[in-house]
Order: structure tokens, then C-alpha cells, then sequence
């Protein structure tokens, strides 16, 4: 049956016809004139609401002040007659549970009346104020079943948008926070925005002594490229793993697989390519700044990346665009893969968080020309290392996921050691500062091709590290640990609310300065020299760094539960309390959420490993085993001459490996049913990693090594190179 099953699909994908894409004039169309059709934006906003109104709503979005409630009203009747013109009949509050996904709870733009008839209903209250159940989603012990009730509140700093579905309905999302009966936060976003105010008011103080009188605010930037893989959805349909769990739990490793290096960057095949710019055209309606794209690494692996925005913004767009992958990708009998490994032994896949600080007229992480001269550039530069030095841990803790631990350490993926990479310039800069020595950086070069037809022009001053977690590049750090499944408000949370701290530091100690100028140098050149173990130019991946490292007393938590104390140890707690981020409950929460999800995700892989193995793959060994003993016992009958050795071989590896696979069975429901047993969320996850992981390990090594024996025409999972190149 699974070979019938495989050879249907596998004839549906040679033969498949692409779906048409839109004729170019529509696409470019899309881009002019369609971009932001599907958000309530500013240009909206202008057009439809009372200029007072308008401009006290600018206030809020760009200054971050109190939402005057008298406008509520007039706003929430402006967006609806704006969804009801564009053909919505719901809305929703949409916000960001401790799940790791998004949420949304659809109501009608209807109120009966007393005759029968029905009118479009949506007041400031509806807009401002949603009330899911909040003891539904995790909250670390701080909502139980019975005490349900929870919020959602209105984040005016966030564009409303459209979304429609297959059969033209359309949905009012209004992006929302969501907290508890009791204040608590319940979600990502509050502690995001929280720790946006926080780095802005002190990065404001600290450019006020630098002179500039003119910046109002400064904004956290982020620019997130996120990496993905794309399926055959006939191929998918076959492997139960991939559909409960994300990733591939067995697979043994294809002829090929990226070592040949020729998918980076390279032709886009038609079926991906049209998806892309099906998938481009319904970001850009949602003012989404989709604009680079191109093949990973892997086979079959993606990546898209969108222009800078505002913190919260770029990640509710990233959010949107996660969603917007998964949904068109069917479209072209396509599945999109989000997990961080999807397959074992080619790439994994990450979203690099591009991070900087900005007010409307500059990005002050931009060195300029003369970065040994440029004060504000190295106040900001020292506050950010100091900060990366001081919480790593707490940063470390961002990006622990089951799915995250399979990706750090290997295929351009970072070690789980925080470091800083800055690259030649700024290391010559550094240098210069921590042993009071002339700066001697280095020299502008032109790169000449030998080829007099092609472009001279300077190289730049540094070469680009894809080992480090943490790299300058540029006019900005990028944070390449985050995996494709993560929503990026943690990393920023932290990182935001660390700078914030330094920043407060550096200004508490500058304001009282007599001598500002001398002051500041000073202060760098302290941080320079306290926090220069946190920067590494070199190779991540060595042994020798990871030795280097511990010398230099720099944290190397390999694995989530080793990562996740982190959350609640005192120095983090008060680093957050104090900047009004999170309190010590719900930083305890989120330890709790996260050890209990860790224990879950491993939970749900381990136990189907089982059900695949006992229904699946030992039935499809013992029936091909009895295939090949019939076929040597028919040649015997003919004559004890003929040889069986070829059978004989096949039978004696495949029972080999269908007795390890028997006994790694009982040893894994064992490991399960132990961990599953414990009540303490922290014992239960180390239980999960120190001991199922390693007996899902076994099963899955004598599984893969009996699908490179077994018949293919017995083996019911779609194997590695159907998967990764039959796209």
C-alpha cells in the first residue's frame, strides 16, 4: 500500500503542471499601487479620521503617549466602515500567547435589532478591550482553570490589518497584548514594548549629554531574515513525523546532500519561484517590506528578508509572515517547514535578528568614517558589549528550544557560547582604546579584478563572521541564534532591556561629570577593558574556542534545560524588575512555561518514534525479510547449488537492525514512562534530554540503517532525496 501511495505521488509531482502566477504587469501592479491596500494606515488614517483625532493618534503611535479615550470611539467606527468597504464581516483581537504562536478569537461586525434586521457594530470599547480565557494558554502557574478570566488591550503602535482566506472572506486583526485578571503579563508583546521604552528613555538621556537636543525618541530596530524549507505536500502526507512533530524523526542520509554547494543562491526553480512572488504580493498588501530572497544552503531551503522596521512592528510582521508561508505554500502543492531541523545532517534553519538603535535622523551604531572619533558611536558600542557580557545567559535563554538544540554549533548555525564578533576595524579601535595606543586600522583598499571592463571600488575594512552569535555588521549587530520557529520578542526583550541597563548606568555616572568629553572616553575605555573576553573574531566552531571560552569564564549552555535557569536566577530577576520589564512572578512563569514545553515538545517526538516504528517500519522490515527468505528458500528448491549469500546477508543486517530497533523500543517507552512520571517541570525536562533523547538516538540510528537495505517498495516513508529534491 505505501508503495502504491508513493508511486501516485511521486507521479503527480513529475507531471504536475505549476500554477499559473500573476502576468508580470499584475505583480508589478501589487508593488505600485497595491502596497499596504490591507492595513489601516497612516495614509487611511489621514483620510478618515478628524485631523485632531488624527494627530492625537500620531502622538501615541510615535511617542508612545496615553491613547485619549474620548477618540476611541471615532477610530473604532473609521476602521470599521474601512473593513466593511473592503469586504470583512469579522474581527479579531490578535496577540501572542506563551505558546510560541500567534492567537485570535473571531467576532461579527453584527448587532440584532428589535425588528429583525442587523447593523455593523464595532465601539472604542470593542476595539480597545477583548477578554479571551486565559487559564486555555500557559501561564506558568499564574492562571488556573478556574480562574479564567484574562485581556486583550489594543497596541495602537502596531498597524491594523486585513487578512482573507480561500473563499474570500475577510478579518479585521487588531494586534493586541494579553495579560492576566491580575496584571500579570501573559505574552510576549507587553514585555517587548516594556523594554522599548525602557532602552529609549535611556539612550535619550545619554544623547542629550552627547548634545543632541533635537532626537524625541530612539527606537530599537530589527530586520529578521527568515530560513525555511518547502516540500512536496504528497510527500509530507507520508510522514507522520513531519506533520505531529515538524522534523524528520528518521531518515537515513541521501547520496547527496549540500555538499556539492550548489543550491546557495542558486536558480530558483519555477514552482518555488512563482510561490515566492505569490507569497511577496500578499506581504506587500500587508505592508510587509518583503524585498530580498534566494535559495539556502540546503536542498530545498529558503530564505526571505524583509527591509528594517520598528521593534514590535518587524516582529508582528515576521509573525505575519510565518503565517502567510504556511498558508500559500498549498496553494502549489507545496508544504512549508518552519522547524530548526527539519532534516538531520544538512542545514537547519534560523532567523537572524538584525538589531540597532536609531532616532528619525541617524542609526547610532553607524561608526562613520572615523570610529576612533566618533564618541556616540563608542558610547553606544561599549554599552552594548558590556550588556551582551554581563547577560548572556539571559540572552542564551531567548533562544533555547528543543528544535533550536538540534541547529546551534554546525552548518552556519552559532555555538550555544555567546560571543561578540566586530570584526577588523572596530578590533583595531578596541585595541587602540584598551592599551592607550595609537589607532592604526586598517587601510581602505580597492579591489582590481585584473579585468580592465569591470568595476574598481574600496572593499570593505572587515570580513563577515558566520560562526558568531553575535556579529557587528556594520551599522548593526546581528543575533544569528534565534531558530526559524522562534518569535524573535524574547531576544529583543532582553537585549533591549540590558543596553537600557547600561545605558542608565553610563548616564547616572556621565550626568555629574565635569568634563563630559574626558568622562565618556574614560567610561569606554573601562568597559573595553572589563568586557573584552566577550569578543572573538575567530573560528566558532573549534574546539580550541570552546576551551578558549571556558578560560575566559563565558557561559556554554548546550542544551535548554542547562540554559533555562538562567530565567530565574536573582542578578536577571532584578534586572528586570528594575526597568519595569517583568516581575519575579512572571519571570518565573516563564520558566516554568518553558521547561513545561521543552518536556512536551520531546514528549510528543519520543512517543511518535514509537508508533512509527511499531506500525510502520518493523511491519515493512519483517515483510520485506519474508520477501527475501521466500526468494532464497524458492532458489534453494531449485537447487541446493544456487547461491543465497546475497539474501543471507540482507536478512542477517536487517534482523540485526530489527532487533536493536525492538530493544531501543523498550528502552525508550521505558525513558518516556519514567520522565512522564516526575511532578517537578525542571527534573521532568533534564529527564527528557539526559535520557529519552539519547534512546530516541538509538532507534533512530538502527531505523536508518535498515532503510538502506530494505526494498524501497516496502519502506512507507518517503526517503531524504525524494524530500529534499523532489521540489
Amino acid at each position: 500500500m505505501s508503495s502504491t501511495v508513493r508511486e501516485t505521488a511521486l507521479d503527480h509531482i513529475s507531471t504536475a503542471q505549476p500554477v499559473a502566477p500573476l502576468p508580470a504587469p499584475e505583480q508589478g501592479k501589487a508593488l505600485a499601487n497595491g502596497y499596504g491596500c490591507d492595513v489601516f494606515n497612516t495614509r487611511v488614517m489621514r483620510q478618515r479620521l478628524p485631523r485632531e483625532v488624527y494627530d492625537r493618534l500620531m502622538r501615541t503611535m510615535t511617542h508612545r503617549t496615553p491613547l485619549d479615550p474620548a477618540d476611541a470611539d471615532i477610530i473604532a467606527g473609521a476602521m470599521k466602515d474601512w473593513a466593511l468597504e473592503h469586504g470583512a464581516t469579522h474581527y479579531t483581537h490578535w496577540f501572542q500567547p506563551m505558546t510560541g504562536l500567534t492567537a485570535e478569537k473571531h467576532d461579527a461586525f453584527l448587532s440584532p435589532t428589535a425588528d429583525g434586521q442587523v447593523f455593523g457594530e464595532f465601539s472604542g470599547k470593542m476595539l480597545i478591550k477583548g477578554e479571551p480565557d486565559a487559564s486555555s494558554f500557559p501561564s506558568g502557574g499564574i492562571r488556573s482553570t478556574f480562574e479564567a478570566r484574562g485581556y486583550t488591550a489594543w497596541d495602537p503602535t502596531s498597524p491594523v490589518f486585513l487578512l482573507g482566506d480561500e473563499y474570500g472572506r475577510k478579518t479585521l486583526y487588531i494586534p493586541t497584548v494579553f495579560y492576566s485578571y491580575t496584571g500579570e503579563a501573559l505574552d510576549r508583546k507587553t514585555p517587548l514594548m516594556r523594554s522599548v521604552e525602557a532602552v529609549s528613555a535611556q539612550a535619550l538621556r545619554i544623547l542629550r549629554l552627547l548634545g543632541n537636543t533635537t532626537a524625541t525618541g530612539v527606537q530599537a530596530m530589527v530586520g529578521s531574515e527568515q530560513e525555511y524549507f518547502l516540500v512536496d505536500r504528497r510527500l509530507y502526507v507520508q510522514r507522520p513525523d513531519l506533520m505531529m512533530c515538524g522534523r524528520t524523526l528518521y531518515g537515513a542520509k541521501p547520496a547527496k546532500g549540500q555538499e556539492m554547494e550548489d543550491h546557495y543562491f542558486g536558480a530558483i526553480k519555477e514552482r518555488v519561484s512563482n510561490y515566492m512572488k505569490d507569497l511577496d504580493i500578499e506581504l506587500w498588501k500587508l505592508g510587509i517590506p518583503a524585498k530580498t530572497e534566494h535559495n539556502e544552503v540546503a536542498p530545498a531551503q529558503h530564505e526571505l528578508a524583509p527591509i528594517f522596521d520598528t521593534t514590535n512592528v518587524a516582529i508582528d510582521h515576521n509573525l505575519l509572515t510565518m503565517e502567510m508561508m504556511k498558508k500559500i505554500a498549498p496553494k502549489y502543492g507545496l508544504v512549508c517547514l518552519q522547524h530548526e531541523k527539519p532534516f538531520e545532517g544538512v542545514n537547519g534553519s534560523g532567523k537572524h535578528n538584525n538589531w540597532s538603535l536609531s532616532t528619525t535622523e541617524e542609526n547610532l551604531l553607524d561608526p562613520g568614517d572615523t570610529p576612533m572619533e566618533n564618541l556616540q558611536f563608542l558610547v553606544f558600542l561599549a554599552a552594548v558589549i558590556k550588556a551582551v557580557d554581563e547577560y548572556a545567559d539571559l540572552l542564551r535563554t531567548s533562544v533555547a528550544t528543543p528544535g533550536n538544540d538540534h541547529r546551534l554549533g554546525a552548518n552556519e548555525a552559532p555555538p550555544a557560547i555567546i560571543s561578540i564578533f566586530v570584526g577588523e576595524e572596530l578590533e583595531a579601535v578596541i585595541d587602540a582604546i584598551a592599551s592607550d595606543s595609537p589607532y592604526a586600522g586598517p587601510v581602505k583598499m580597492k579591489m582590481d579584478l585584473g579585468v580592465d571592463v569591470l568595476p574598481k571600488f574600496s572593499k570593505d575594512t572587515t570580513d563577515r563572521n558566520r560562526t558568531s552569535p553575535f556579529a557587528f555588521t556594520g551599522n548593526k549587530f546581528e543575533f544569528r541564534m534565534p531558530g526559524s520557529a522562534q518569535n524573535l520578542s524574547d531576544c529583543d526583550t532582553i537585549l533591549n532591556t540590558a543596553v537600557a541597563k547600561e545605558l542608565k548606568g553610563y548616564a547616572d555616572e556621565l550626568e555629574g561629570a565635569e568634563d563630559f568629553t574626558s568622562a565618556a572616553i574614560a567610561l569606554v575605555k573601562r568597559t573595553i577593558r572589563d568586557h573584552r573576553r566577550v569578543i572573538f573574531n575567530g573560528n566558532g566552531y573549534t574546539a580550541e574556542w570552546e576551551e578558549e571560552a571556558a578560560r575566559r569564564g563565558l557561559p556554554n549552555k548546550k542544551n535548554t534545560p542547562a540554559a533555562l535557569p538562567a530565567l530565574i536566577d536573582p542578578k536577571n530577576i532584578q534586572l528586570m524588575e528594575d526597568f519595569g520589564v517583568l516581575t519575579k512572578v512572571e519571570m518565573h512563569s516563564r520558566y516554568e512555561v518553558e521547561m513545561e514545553h521543552y518536556s512536551k515538545i520531546i514528549n510528543i517526538e519520543a512517543l511518535t518514534m514509537l508508533e512509527m516504528a511499531r506500525k510502520q517500519l518493523l511491519p515493512a522490515i519483517n515483510a520485506y525479510m519474508s520477501e527475501v527468505a521466500n526468494t532464497a528458500a524458492s532458489k534453494l528448491a531449485v537447487s541446493e547449488a544456487i547461491s543465497v549469500r546475497s539474501e543471507t546477508k540482507t536478512l542477517t543486517r536487517l534482523s540485526t537492525d530489527a532487533d536493536a530497533m525492538s530493544d531501543a523500543i523498550d528502552a525508550l517507552q521505558a525513558a518516556v514512562d519514567t520522565a512522564e512520571a516526575m511532578t517537578d517541570e525542571s527534573a521532568k525536562a533534564v529527564s527528557f534530554h539526559d535520557d529519552v533523547l539519547p534512546k530516541m538516538d538509538a532507534l533512530r540510528a538502527a531505523a536508518d540503517d535498515a532503510e538502506t537495505v530494505c526494498g524501497e517498495d516496502y519502506w512507507p516513508l518517503p526517503s531524504y532525496s525524494k524530500m529534499l529534491y523532489y521540489v
